[in-house]
């Protein structure tokens, strides 16, 4: 199912570095061909950040700081920001 915290999970391992821009893509792409949004969850929300991230690797969509914050938010997540020194 497509949930509005598998979205932001992917977003998160994302930022993280545990999956690259083109995994983060290619999920969403993929999962725009049969999303499979519950009907509790707000599906114009999950499809148009799923619709974004699935261009992301174009030069017209590019994923800045800004928008992914704006998508977790719109998402219902919220940010913070941890810094690890080497």
């Amino acid at each position: 199912m497509t949930t509005r915290h598998l979205v932001l999970d992917y977003i998160n391992r994302y930022l993280n570095g545990q999956i690259t821009l083109a995994q983060l893509v290619e999920w969403a792409e993929t999962t725009l061909i049969e999303p499979a949004i519950p009907d509790n969850e707000d599906a114009d929300v999950i499809m148009d950040v799923l619709s974004y991230l699935g261009a992301a690797d174009t030069r017209g969509f590019p994923l800045t700081w800004g928008l992914l914050t704006e998508f977790i938010e719109r998402l219902g997540g919220t940010v913070r920001v941890k810094v690890q020194y080497a």
